[in-house]
Protein backbone atom coordinates (compact mmCIF):
# COMPACT_ATOMS: atom_id res chain seq x y z
CA UNK A 1 0.00 0.00 0.00
CA UNK A 2 1.76 3.15 -0.85
CA UNK A 3 1.32 6.17 1.29
CA UNK A 4 -0.37 8.14 -0.98
CA UNK A 5 -3.27 5.55 -1.12
CA UNK A 6 -3.39 5.52 2.57
CA UNK A 7 -3.02 8.90 3.28
CA UNK A 8 -6.36 9.10 1.13
CA UNK A 9 -8.10 6.65 2.88
CA UNK A 10 -7.16 8.03 6.29
CA UNK A 11 -8.39 11.47 5.13
CA UNK A 12 -12.21 9.56 3.68
CA UNK A 13 -12.41 8.11 6.40
CA UNK A 14 -11.71 11.37 8.57
CA UNK A 15 -14.29 12.76 6.74
CA UNK A 16 -16.89 10.21 6.62
CA UNK A 17 -16.62 10.20 10.62
CA UNK A 18 -17.24 13.57 10.56
CA UNK A 19 -20.36 13.40 8.31
CA UNK A 20 -21.55 10.45 10.79
CA UNK A 21 -20.98 12.82 14.16
CA UNK A 22 -22.94 15.61 12.31
CA UNK A 23 -26.07 13.94 11.18
CA UNK A 24 -26.12 11.87 14.78
CA UNK A 25 -25.86 15.36 16.05
CA UNK A 26 -28.58 16.33 13.79
CA UNK A 27 -30.78 13.25 14.68
CA UNK A 28 -29.94 13.73 18.75
CA UNK A 29 -31.52 17.45 17.69
CA UNK A 30 -34.49 15.90 16.08
CA UNK A 31 -35.24 13.71 19.17
CA UNK A 32 -35.12 16.26 21.82
CA UNK A 33 -37.56 18.53 19.72
CA UNK A 34 -39.66 15.65 19.34
CA UNK A 35 -39.12 14.75 23.21
CA UNK A 36 -40.26 18.76 23.81
CA UNK A 37 -43.13 18.40 21.41
CA UNK A 38 -44.37 15.27 23.26
CA UNK A 39 -44.46 17.32 26.54
CA UNK A 40 -46.17 20.21 24.89
CA UNK A 41 -49.01 17.83 23.71
CA UNK A 42 -49.44 15.74 27.20
CA UNK A 43 -49.65 19.53 29.04
CA UNK A 44 -52.49 20.43 26.27
CA UNK A 45 -54.45 17.25 26.77
CA UNK A 46 -53.64 17.21 30.68
CA UNK A 47 -55.12 20.86 30.87
CA UNK A 48 -58.08 19.64 28.45
CA UNK A 49 -58.86 16.27 30.30
CA UNK A 50 -58.34 17.63 34.13
CA UNK A 51 -60.87 20.39 33.45
CA UNK A 52 -63.40 17.56 31.74
CA UNK A 53 -62.74 15.61 34.96
CA UNK A 54 -63.27 18.63 37.02
CA UNK A 55 -66.71 19.30 36.17
CA UNK A 56 -67.81 15.84 35.63
CA UNK A 57 -66.96 15.32 39.20
CA UNK A 58 -68.15 18.62 40.64
CA UNK A 59 -71.61 17.87 38.79
CA UNK A 60 -71.81 14.26 40.13
CA UNK A 61 -71.00 15.77 43.78
CA UNK A 62 -73.82 18.33 43.37
CA UNK A 63 -76.70 15.14 43.00
CA UNK A 64 -75.55 13.83 46.47
CA UNK A 65 -75.52 16.18 49.33
CA UNK A 66 -72.50 16.06 51.81
CA UNK A 67 -69.77 15.72 49.12
CA UNK A 68 -66.75 17.74 48.93
CA UNK A 69 -64.88 18.50 45.71
CA UNK A 70 -61.27 18.96 45.55
CA UNK A 71 -58.77 19.85 43.12
CA UNK A 72 -55.65 17.16 42.46
CA UNK A 73 -52.19 18.81 41.30
CA UNK A 74 -49.12 17.31 42.03
CA UNK A 75 -47.04 14.20 41.18
CA UNK A 76 -50.11 12.24 41.33
CA UNK A 77 -51.59 13.93 38.87
CA UNK A 78 -54.43 16.62 37.67
CA UNK A 79 -57.87 16.16 38.24
CA UNK A 80 -60.62 15.96 40.95
CA UNK A 81 -61.97 14.33 43.69
CA UNK A 82 -65.27 14.36 45.69
CA UNK A 83 -65.92 12.40 48.90
CA UNK A 84 -67.94 12.35 52.02
CA UNK A 85 -67.95 10.47 55.54
CA UNK A 86 -70.89 9.09 56.75
CA UNK A 87 -71.81 8.87 60.51
CA UNK A 88 -74.29 6.76 61.82
CA UNK A 89 -75.54 5.31 65.26
CA UNK A 90 -76.08 1.19 64.59
CA UNK A 91 -77.50 -0.58 68.00
CA UNK A 92 -75.96 2.21 70.15
CA UNK A 93 -72.29 2.17 67.88
CA UNK A 94 -71.28 4.48 66.03
CA UNK A 95 -69.90 3.46 62.30
CA UNK A 96 -68.72 5.41 59.62
CA UNK A 97 -68.29 4.94 56.17
CA UNK A 98 -66.15 6.56 54.15
CA UNK A 99 -67.13 7.54 50.25
CA UNK A 100 -65.00 8.92 47.41
CA UNK A 101 -64.59 9.40 43.58
CA UNK A 102 -60.94 10.11 42.14
CA UNK A 103 -59.46 10.40 39.06
CA UNK A 104 -56.54 12.18 37.75
CA UNK A 105 -54.12 12.31 34.43
CA UNK A 106 -50.63 11.13 35.34
CA UNK A 107 -47.72 13.17 34.79
CA UNK A 108 -45.67 12.29 31.25
CA UNK A 109 -43.56 9.65 32.08
CA UNK A 110 -40.66 7.72 30.34
CA UNK A 111 -42.73 5.59 28.76
CA UNK A 112 -44.37 8.42 26.97
CA UNK A 113 -48.31 7.45 27.69
CA UNK A 114 -51.53 9.62 28.38
CA UNK A 115 -52.68 7.70 31.55
CA UNK A 116 -55.93 7.99 33.21
CA UNK A 117 -56.17 7.37 36.21
CA UNK A 118 -59.41 6.58 38.59
CA UNK A 119 -60.67 5.01 41.94
CA UNK A 120 -64.00 4.59 43.56
CA UNK A 121 -65.01 4.17 47.25
CA UNK A 122 -68.51 3.89 48.28
CA UNK A 123 -68.90 3.39 51.88
CA UNK A 124 -65.91 1.91 52.93
CA UNK A 125 -65.79 -0.66 49.69
CA UNK A 126 -63.70 -0.40 46.81
CA UNK A 127 -65.66 -0.37 43.57
CA UNK A 128 -63.00 0.09 41.15
CA UNK A 129 -59.57 1.18 40.41
CA UNK A 130 -58.72 1.67 37.14
CA UNK A 131 -55.81 2.75 34.67
CA UNK A 132 -56.24 3.94 30.93
CA UNK A 133 -53.02 4.64 29.47
CA UNK A 134 -52.18 5.01 25.01
CA UNK A 135 -49.00 5.87 24.00
CA UNK A 136 -48.85 9.70 23.50
CA UNK A 137 -48.58 9.90 19.91
CA UNK A 138 -51.95 7.70 19.46
CA UNK A 139 -53.96 9.41 22.14
CA UNK A 140 -57.61 10.22 21.41
CA UNK A 141 -59.23 13.20 23.57
CA UNK A 142 -62.80 11.78 22.62
CA UNK A 143 -61.74 8.21 24.13
CA UNK A 144 -60.22 9.49 27.07
CA UNK A 145 -63.52 12.28 27.45
CA UNK A 146 -65.69 8.57 27.19
CA UNK A 147 -64.48 7.07 29.74
CA UNK A 148 -64.03 10.16 32.23
CA UNK A 149 -68.00 10.56 31.58
CA UNK A 150 -68.73 6.58 32.05
CA UNK A 151 -66.62 6.47 35.21
CA UNK A 152 -68.06 9.33 36.89
CA UNK A 153 -71.58 7.26 36.31
CA UNK A 154 -70.84 4.03 36.97
CA UNK A 155 -69.86 5.82 40.00
CA UNK A 156 -72.87 8.00 40.83
CA UNK A 157 -74.89 4.29 39.80
CA UNK A 158 -72.52 2.43 42.75
CA UNK A 159 -72.81 5.13 45.21
CA UNK A 160 -76.26 5.76 44.87
CA UNK A 161 -77.45 1.89 45.03
CA UNK A 162 -75.38 1.32 48.39
CA UNK A 163 -76.40 4.29 50.23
Amino acid sequence: MSGEDFSNRLDAAIQRGRQRGLHEQAAAKQEAMSEEELRHLHSSYRLSLSDRIEKAVAQLASHFPGFQTETLFGEKGWGAACGRDDLSMERGRRTNRFSRLEMTIRPLNEYMVLELKGKGTVSNKEVFNRSHFVDLTEADLSEFERLIDAWVVEYAEQFASRT
